[in-house]
């Protein structure tokens, strides 16, 4: 298939060379408070993405290998360095280690898959997506992150997320960013709307639905996506702007939940069952379910309800 997908738009707001800090959005969503039960040691997330600087002294601990599906390099399989940045910038959010001056991610211990099913130019073939989604159920990865869509509903690629799931395997997409900030209207991007994929819309760091984020009924959550602090090109950082930015939120926090579930329960939770307990630390916005579906992640969201409800303290936590 030659129709082409592309990167999810986005915008960058700085790029800078050296930072030391918990980026905000990782603390939004609370993902420090729970390192003390898992740092997602164990658990693979492919990222499908635009590649990954390799190099960068925050991620190359964490990437366990790779694969090109596109024709940069012309086509060599074993090269999926990053041109364009994007793809790198997310694999800092999911799991950077924070090495010397640096970020850290959600889930710093876990392991990436780099599979780049987009050009330098931030596009790709369908068919570069599918067999990157192909490849990822074969190398048995826990976690798929997309950020990426279109405005085509192709039926293989579909099928290809369908069987992933089927493999007990999470997929997590952007939901687009053609968003007008109204939840009257609907916007669909797929797969971000593909009812097996978990969904994932925007707010800014004060909380607020990002006006770009699109809104319809798939929607599942929503996590920080504006000016989000991450990884960059030669061993930089920037900040970066998008729904493309809020989904490696998602992903990471999958990492830790999955490990600390099966822990808890002894024995491998299902995808449903991860897509639960996924929900379950969600804290409602009070937008339109089409905007923020079921509410922001919130990791320790558990611990503060366990205290008996008490209102006061979650109403601090949530600035409402």
């Amino acid at each position: 298939m030659k129709q082409r997908l592309h990167l999810i738009p986005y915008q960058v707001n700085a790029v800078v060379e050296v930072v030391s800090e918990v980026p905000k959005g990782i603390e939004l969503i609370s993902a420090p408070n729970i390192w003390e039960k898992s740092k997602g040691k164990g658990i693979t997330v492919a990222i499908l993405d635009t590649g990954c600087d390799v190099t960068h002294p925050d991620l190359s601990e964490r990437i366990i290998g790779g694969r090109n599906f596109t024709d940069d390099d012309n086509g060599n399989p074993d090269v999926y360095t990053d041109y364009n940045g994007h793809g790198t910038h997310v694999a800092g959010t999911i799991a950077a280690t924070q090495n010397n001056n640096g970020v850290i991610g959600v889930a710093p211990e876990a392991s990436l898959l780099i599979l780049k099913v987009l050009d330098k130019n931030g596009s790709g073939q369908y068919d570069w997506i599918i067999n990157g989604i192909n490849y990822a159920v074969e190398q048995k990865v826990d976690i798929i992150s997309m950020s990426l869509g279109g405005s085509e509903d192709v039926p293989e690629l579909h099928h290809a997320i369908q069987n992933a799931v089927d493999n007990q395997i999470l997929v997590v997409c952007a939901a687009g960013n053609e968003g007008d900030g109204q939840d009257s209207s609907d916007e669909f991007s797929f797969p971000g709307s593909y009812n097996e994929v978990i969904s994932v819309g925007a707010i800014n760091l004060e909380r607020h639905s990002s006006e770009f984020s699109n809104s319809n009924n798939e929607v599942d959550l929503v996590a920080p996506g504006e000016e989000i602090l991450s990884t960059y090109l030669n061993g930089s950082y920037a900040k970066l702007t998008g729904t493309s930015m809020a989904t490696p939120h998602i992903s990471g926090a999958l990492a830790l939940i999955k490990d600390i579930a099966n822990k808890n329960f002894e024995r491998n939770l299902t995808e449903p069952e991860l897509y639960a307990q996924l929900i379950k630390r969600t804290v409602p916005l009070g937008n339109s379910p089409k905007l923020e579906g079921n509410g922001l992640l919130f990791l320790t969201v558990d611990d503060y309800l366990s205290d008996v409800l008490n209102d006061t303290l979650l109403g601090q936590v949530l600035k409402i």
